[in-house]
């Protein structure tokens, strides 16, 4: 056979996929562990009007159907377990100091769930916040080896609680770094981010490079104190 007979016979070679075509999420349940936090509460304002289904969890079940009520937009409150089961999504939105404890005691509810880790493990001392390293690497790290039937995921990072919140602004101009080891995962977080106008996933690489994208915020801190703002992320010529 030539090489041109072999040619021929060849199987073609599929296209490269489109980075940008990514699915459709709009049916998914979104639960936000920390929901009734600032960032939480903000992440949960902001994809319930966006037309997201979305549950909110606490340890308190009867605190997260009051902040519930108050954000509206056919948003729920309950319990981080039936959170965690409810939910096809859950973003983990606690406090790093419950971190390690609140994933711990969720393995089993959030057993099959995609997971998307947006804590960010800080220090504050007289100079500011600082960025601070877990053991294993990163909080989503840790997220990752603590559940180790979840498909763990790391964005929201860089938002700032106070525009999540305000019913004033209606598009908040900033990306999303996204994180994961399934391209299949971190596309949907992509299109999650992306149901939020002004928003725009963008992936960021592997859970081993969420570190430097957690440490970010402390940067981002600093720049909102000294210029009275509140600091997001562009990436540009993508």
């Amino acid at each position: 056979m030539t090489n041109s007979e072999d040619a021929k016979t060849a199987p073609a070679k599929a296209p490269a996929k489109d980075p940008w075509e990514l699915p459709d999420v709009s049916g998914l349940v979104v639960g936000v562990l920390g929901g009734t936090g600032d960032q939480g509460r903000g992440l949960a304002y902001r994809l319930a009007r966006a037309g997201q289904k979305v549950i909110i969890g606490s340890r308190n079940a009867e605190r997260a159907r009051t902040a519930a009520d108050e954000i509206g937009f056919g948003v729920e409150g309950a319990d981080n377990g039936e959170c965690s089961r409810r939910s096809d999504i859950v973003i983990v939105a606690v406090p790093w100091e419950g971190h390690a404890k609140t994933l711990e005691s969720l393995r089993e509810d959030l057993a099959g769930k995609l997971v998307v880790d947006c804590v960010n493990p800080l220090g504050f001392d007289k100079q500011g916040a600082y960025a601070l390293k877990p053991e294993e690497g990163s909080a989503a790290q840790q997220a990752a080896a603590l559940l180790p039937d979840s498909r763990v995921t790391a964005a929201f990072h860089h938002l700032s609680a106070v525009l999540l919140q305000d019913s004033e602004i209606d598009e908040i101009d900033t990306d999303v770094m996204v994180l994961g080891e399934v391209r299949a995962d971190t596309d949907l977080v992509q299109a999650l981010a992306g149901r939020i106008p002004g928003m725009r996933g963008v992936f960021a690489g592997r859970l081993r490079n969420a570190h430097q994208v957690e440490s970010l915020v402390a940067n981002l801190i600093s720049v909102n104190r000294r210029y009275k703002a509140h600091a997001g992320l562009r990436v540009t010529d993508v």
